[in-house]
């Protein structure tokens, strides 16, 4: 007998603030997630990578204690330890959400994968339910190149090197994005000989070219960095991997080892899973869900939020979109939503933060003012001895709203966050600068860029 629901969510992530929302107003909701509860960023993201990243920082800032003057050594690093314990806090995480599942009330929740099997309708387990209302937030997995040998060879990815218990000796990671950069950082930390290769000119491609730059000077100091090389083959050998690599600009050729291979090369839709073709929702070429900016799919009353629909794969993003579907969902006042101040944060050492517009693509349509400060430049940041990191700014020449500001340096993604709440209420770089700013703090570095504002 087919079920019937107020809504249906397929995804635990984000789409447990649907969830709640509905059960707010009465609702009856049903759940639908194989597991684990949580989703992406409390098991196998944000969260996890987080706890691994925050001990790499204080290693390799014990490491560069000698600029201070400070002559500090590591006499061990527990890698089981420190492993251990992001899953023991995984562990936990995942039992407390299963307990407060349980006791919901008006919630059904279904662990399995569910697929579209007619309109509004989804099977799981055997069974048929039906939502007046749909939601899919499914999430992503790691995308995974055609790469001859690799599906032989094995690898890791963001999501197996969580499993590992003893360090290796040596990793290659496929890919300088966020992911690549970020665990090459926590890998390098802990000791493990890390190679990068990147088919790119630079590492993490979203950000600015001289952010860019930065990165890979300073990561370069600590783990090795191949540009414009592309991995062709991956052989299984006795002690573990080689991979042939090709050296885009000269089409030269060579073979580099490691004991283990992990590939970050970006993210896929979850949506392919779901038999889409049944529902008449539909994708785009990459396999993301389509939407509008009510967050709304091509059929009505059903939507999509998240790394489903692949506008901007944050967690904060996700959340977001799923408080506005769900509001668009319940009311007739419908909210867009505005991915324009959506900040974001890469924890590579250093680290790095931005919003809004690239240089490159706010001139594409303003006129603007650009200004760069170094830490150095503010009283904290020399005390801190940060001779290298800087941030920037790109202001609209005519009415100075702030088009886009990028960091790179210690603290970064807290910095950033002034910027943010500027940007989203209005943007005028005057809400800043009016602002009493505490000194000596590294907080002055956000006025000081608005400050050094310059034509060109």
């Amino acid at each position: 007998m087919l079920k019937n629901y107020d809504a249906i969510v397929i995804g635990s992530g984000s789409g447990m603030l649907i969830v709640d929302e509905f059960l707010a107003h009465g609702l009856k909701v049903a759940l639908v997630d194989k597991g684990p509860l949580g989703g992406t960023c409390p098991n196998l993201g944000c969260i996890p990578s987080k706890m691994l990243i925050f001990p790499a920082d204080r290693i390799v800032e014990i490491q560069e204690a000698a600029k201070l003057g400070i002559a500090a050594k590591i006499t061990s690093i527990d890698f089981p330890a420190i492993m251990g314990r992001m899953r023991k806090s995984v562990r936990g995480n995942q039992r407390h959400m299963e307990q407060a599942i349980s006791q919901l009330d008006n919630l059904d929740f279904y662990k399995g994968e569910g697929r579209f099997s007619g309109d509004y309708t989804v099977s799981v387990n055997g069974e048929e339910i039906r939502g007046e209302k749909v939601f899919i937030a499914c999430g992503s997995r790691p995308f995974i190149p055609p790469i001859r040998g690799l599906e032989d060879s094995g690898y890791l990815t963001n999501e197996t090197v969580l499993g590992l218990k003893e360090r290796p000796e040596s990793v290659i990671i496929i890919g300088g994005g966020y992911i690549g950069v970020e665990y090459g950082h926590f890998l390098a930390a802990t000791g493990v000989r890390v190679t990068i290769l990147e088919m790119a000119d630079r590492l993490v491609l979203a950000e600015e070219a001289e952010v860019s730059a930065l990165l890979e000077k300073a990561l370069s100091r600590r783990l090795d960095i191949f540009l414009n090389t592309q991995a062709e083959e991956v052989r299984k050998t006795d002690s573990g991997v080689k991979v042939t690599v090709r050296d885009i600009k000269i089409d030269a050729r060579r073979e580099i080892a490691a004991r283990e291979l992990m590939v970050a090369v970006g993210r896929r839709s979850n949506a392919d899973l779901l038999q889409l073709e049944n529902s008449g929702v539909e994708t785009d070429k990459l396999g993301f869900v389509k939407v509008n900016e009510y967050l709304e799919t091509s059929r009505k009353n059903i939507f999509a939020v998240g790394d489903a629909n692949g506008q901007q794969m944050f967690t904060h993003v996700a959340n977001r979109e799923a408080a506005i579907a769900a509001n668009n969902a319940l009311h007739d006042d419908k909210v867009k939503m505005d991915y324009s101040a959506v900040p974001h944060a890469v924890y590579s050492h250093p680290q790095i933060a931005s919003v809004g517009l690239s240089e490159e693509a706010a001139r594409a349509g303003h006129d603007v003012l650009v200004g760069r400060a170094k830490y150095a430049d503010v009283a904290k940041g020399e005390a801190m001895m940060e001779s290298e990191g800087f941030a920037k700014a790109i202001v609209a020449r005519d009415d100075r709203r702030i088009l886009g500001f990028h960091i790179i340096g210690p603290y970064a993604p807290i910095l950033i966050q002034e910027v943010v709440n500027a940007m989203q209420s209005g943007g005028h770089w005057d809400e800043i600068n009016g602002g009493i700013h505490i000194h000596p703090a590294l907080s002055e570095l956000v006025p000081l860029v608005l400050n050094s504002l310059e034509g060109s």
